[in-house]
């Protein structure tokens, strides 16, 4: 009975995110809090936590859950009303913006980027560049040549020289960034505004995050980070305000966007897949991004370790502005890796509910067709599959459950899998082809 009303409360918790979420006044108010101790977290803990990311050249550290502030620390001489640079974490907006744009009927992902930079914007051929797509550049797959740039350059170069054939789109991810830096003159040529003035008036107006861009990068305060990652959250809702009612967008872009790197949507790092590419390098890491994170995460990653972590099956959205935690990174950094064991442990006494993700167990095959077979050390109790939007799909429970799931009539797409044995709960992400 114990364990049939904790799977009941977690699929419940899942199913009444969106209704429980909150968010803060548009205007500058008061932006609720959440003590950490109802969240069952111990105070030594939280101190712990704070010193950490005081020690890794952190400014600013913010926590939401379900909307609400339970962390916020501002480090040194940084203050709350600082401003700092996004990095490439900007590239997560630029991705929000072209679902917005593509809403508003200003320009489709699907069409050919010379649509709206004219022929002639790269050194290929005009086959060759008619099949680069801006979705394939939202992708990081547009096949052409990132080496002509060095990584993690910030030198703009747009000329048709800078841009050269490698391979055809979606053979090759590289993490080019003039390729993506130039998406921005899209979006200004797509919608006839300054990148600037279109992100305040279809974005940060609705949302209260107020910021501006600069030689193609964003900047802003921390608790307008935590905005957008509060409004991404919730799948592009404020409140009641829809600012993107797309949902077939935002699915994609916080899905594998193409085979080579599969934990890259459009423009956002991905976690719980079967492995991923870090920029500059041409092979794959056989695992997930960042094992320690809940397998549903995705995140705004950028230079030095800016980070905007949003955590659907937890409602919570993780902030974090300043200078390298360690060595100069583009994305992923040993930091995430520490910082996420942390988070994992902050209850004074572990429960059931607390080791979610601890749990081992593996699922074959993935990516699956019909049916997967679940492989775990312990009985499972319970299981549930839930999609993007955190709804039940199918689910489970009972003393020593079957392993076998049949997922026939179940669409291609993303879903999870969460168990439950004596010891925990582990969450699983699978791909149905």
């Amino acid at each position: 009975m114990r364990y049939l009303l904790l799977s009941f409360l977690l699929v419940l918790s899942v199913q009444v995110l969106a209704q429980s979420s909150y968010f803060p006044p548009i205007e500058a108010g008061e932006w609720e809090s959440l003590d950490p101790t109802e969240l069952g977290w111990c105070s030594e803990k939280v101190e712990d936590l704070l010193s950490f990311v005081e020690e890794k050249n952190t400014k600013s550290f913010i926590i939401l859950k379900d909307g609400k502030i339970v962390v916020e620390a501002y480090f040194g001489d940084y203050q709350a009303d600082d401003v700092w640079y996004w990095a490439s974490a900007s590239k997560s907006l630029l991705a929000t913006l072209f679902g917005l744009a593509q809403e508003d009927g200003l320009l489709n992902i699907d069409n050919p980027t010379s649509d709206y930079l004219g022929q002639g914007w790269t050194q290929a051929t005009p086959e060759q560049e008619g099949a680069i797509t801006l979705k394939s550049q939202l992708s990081m797959a547009s096949g052409l040549d990132d080496t002509v740039e060095s990584t993690g350059s910030t030198q703009n170069c747009f000329e048709p020289s800078c841009f050269q054939y490698l391979a055809a789109p979606y053979s090759r991810w590289a993490y080019h960034n003039s390729a993506y830096r130039i998406l921005q003159d899209v979006l200004e040529a797509a919608t006839g505004q300054t990148k600037f003035n279109y992100t305040r008036t279809r974005l940060g107006d609705r949302i209260g995050m107020k910021g501006f861009w600069l030689n193609y990068i964003y900047y802003s305060k921390a608790r307008d980070m935590a905005r957008f990652g509060l409004l991404v959250l919730n799948r592009g809702k404020w409140g009641t305000d829809t600012l993107l009612d797309d949902e077939a967008y935002y699915d994609a872009m916080v899905q594998p966007s193409q085979q080579e790197n599969p934990s890259y949507g459009y423009l956002w790092w991905l976690n719980g897949q079967e492995a991923f590419q870090l920029p500059g390098v041409q092979f794959r890491i056989n695992r997930a991004m960042i094992p320690e994170a809940p397998a549903d995460m995705f995140a705004a990653l950028g230079k030095n370790d800016q980070k905007i972590y949003v955590v659907p099956s937890e409602d919570l959205v993780v902030v974090r502005q300043g200078n390298a935690a360690g060595g100069i990174v583009l994305t992923s950094s040993s930091f995430d890796v520490e910082l996420w064991e942390k988070l994992g442990n902050m209850n004074c006494t572990v429960s059931q509910t607390t080791k979610a993700e601890k749990v081992p167990f593996s699922v074959s095959p993935n990516p699956i067709a019909d049916q997967i077979q679940i492989r775990s050390d312990d009985p499972i109790e319970a299981w549930r599959i839930y999609d993007l939007h955190g709804r039940t799909l199918k689910a489970r429970t009972g003393a020593e459950v079957q392993r076998e799931i049949s997922l026939q009539r179940l669409p291609a797409g993303i879903y999870f899998l969460q168990i439950q044995t004596r010891n925990g709960i582990g969450i699983k992400r699978l791909v149905k082809s």
